[in-house]
């Protein structure tokens, strides 16, 4: 009886969440960013920052413990044409060393009422709290790893991008399917992202 109720909950549970991240998406009372893109102050130079692989932010290779600060700094970063990363004010622009991407994609929620995958909506949290619909603007790109897999990457804002954790990847595969001309690849809000020739 007892077991019959945990399922119960956890049943519940589940359906309460479903479209948390859309709704955090819609709004949800996140402030909005600072327009980075229309900045163009002196370039100032490397202090020492770098984001690592696993996500960690770091200030002359010491990790940067404090997660709002974290946070803070992320919503000033900008990846220019050059293919550098810059922490950018209003008067200043400083490197950032970016080992992969600034962010991670941690967390995926699948819109799909049971519909077709050509009818689905991914929406992804990276680990800094930024959440996004994939979609034209949000595009799902892959790229080959050093073992011979695939890594997605989702934009984010700009040119900036989130790598999917290995659990975000293995659930990203779980959803592979094809296009009307036999391709594999994901499909989400309504566009399809290939995944071959990685």
């Amino acid at each position: 009886m007892n077991e019959e109720k945990a399922i119960s909950r956890t049943a519940t549970d589940a359906a309460a969440a479903l479209g948390r991240l859309e709704a955090e998406l819609q709004g949800n009372g996140r402030k909005s960013l600072p327009p980075v893109e229309l900045w163009d102050p002196p370039y100032c130079g490397d202090i020492g920052m770098a984001i690592a692989r696993d996500g960690t932010w770091t200030y002359k290779g010491s990790a940067i413990r404090r997660i709002a600060l974290v946070k803070l700094f992320s919503t000033v970063l900008r990846r220019d044409d050059d293919g550098c990363h810059y922490l950018v004010t209003p008067v200043e622009k400083i490197d950032v060393t970016v080992e992969d991407a600034p962010f991670l994609g941690v967390e995926m929620e699948v819109i799909d009422g049971g519909r077709p995958p050509a009818e689905q909506v991914l929406v992804v949290r990276t680990n800094l709290e930024d959440v996004v619909r994939i979609d034209g603007a949000h595009a799902l790109r892959f790229a080959c790893d050093s073992a011979g897999g695939f890594k997605p990457y989702v934009r984010v804002r700009g040119r900036l991008e989130a790598l999917f954790t290995r659990a975000l990847t293995y659930e990203l595969v779980d959803r592979l399917a094809t296009d009307a001309d036999g391709r594999s690849g994901i499909w989400s809000s309504g566009c399809f992202f290939g995944v071959e020739g990685i």
